[in-house]
């Protein structure tokens, strides 16, 4: 398939995903989502693992990945709730954003350079991050979901970092599955003896479980493809579906400041992946 068409549909997979996720998560707790749904995914990563032949990575790169997976976790339970208090979109843009910022600074401070595209959008993604921040549409809530949301994306960033220490290109899927194994363990019994494991709402929760792995799987094979900078310029858009879905699914309704901030960020996240 084209890398182009690829990239979108990993684009339009995350998006879609994270949009049903935070549904979700306003009607169980997200632990509960998150116990139910990180089980389902290392199932199918494992599934497509065996299924291509991909062969298994070095032992550190398995550590990396549960490392990733425990660390993403509490990423991901911060970002359901920050979907749950809203505005959808302004969380969505603003945790995409600072995940793409935070592997940058780590790539710098190993010696690696920016160029000036880089470094606008690095600007761009922190002044948009800051209008959303700072200009809630939702009340005390819908600040509070904000933050909570920014807290997320470092949060997905150092996720990032970490799976980018896995040496073994070829033995990607089964360091992702690794990492949802390792957040699976740690979540489910969590959530079997605090919140429960009946969901409110299955139909919505089984939904929103195959888009994070279907936007893994899609965004490798873009890079497969058509190389880093195409998968990571096409996938950086899957906020913009959050948020389009946001506004037309249940009518958020976001502040002239949060515009822009949503623009800048969107903008500056791509241009991070060109420069």
């Amino acid at each position: 398939m084209n890398p182009a068409a690829l990239g979108l549909l990993s684009a339009l997979t995350y998006g879609v995903g994270d949009f049903l996720s935070g549904l979700s998560s306003r009607y169980d707790s997200p632990l509960r989502v998150a116990a139910l749904t990180h089980p389902l995914a290392a199932i199918v990563l494992g599934l497509l693992a065996c299924a291509t032949g991909a062969p298994l990575p070095p032992a550190a790169d398995l550590w990396w990945g549960a490392a990733a997976g425990a660390l993403g976790l509490i990423a991901v339970l911060a970002f359901y709730r920050a979907l749950a208090l809203g505005p959808m979109g302004a969380v969505s843009v603003g945790a995409g954003a600072l995940s793409a910022v935070v592997p940058v600074g780590f790539g710098l401070w190993g010696g690696e350079t920016l160029g000036v595209l880089g470094w606008v959008g690095a600007v761009c993604v922190l002044v948009g991050t800051s209008l959303l921040s700072l200009a809630p549409g939702s009340g005390q809530s819908g600040q509070s979901g904000v933050l909570l949301g920014l807290l997320a994306g470092i949060g997905f960033g150092f996720y990032f970092v970490l799976l980018g220490q896995a040496q073994s290109t070829s033995g990607v899927l089964w360091t992702l599955t690794a990492a949802r194994v390792c957040s699976s363990l740690i979540v489910f019994p969590i959530a079997a003896f605090t919140v429960g494991l009946r969901p409110n709402r299955p139909v919505l929760l089984l939904a929103s479980a195959p888009g994070d792995t279907l936007g893994n799987l899609f965004y490798l094979l873009a890079v497969q493809g058509g190389g880093l900078a195409l998968a990571g310029l096409l996938t950086s858009l899957y906020p913009a579906l959050t948020t389009l879905l946001a506004l037309s699914v249940l009518r958020e309704k976001l502040r002239p400041a949060q515009w822009s901030g949503v623009a800048l960020a969107l903008a500056g996240a791509a241009l991070l992946t060109r420069g």
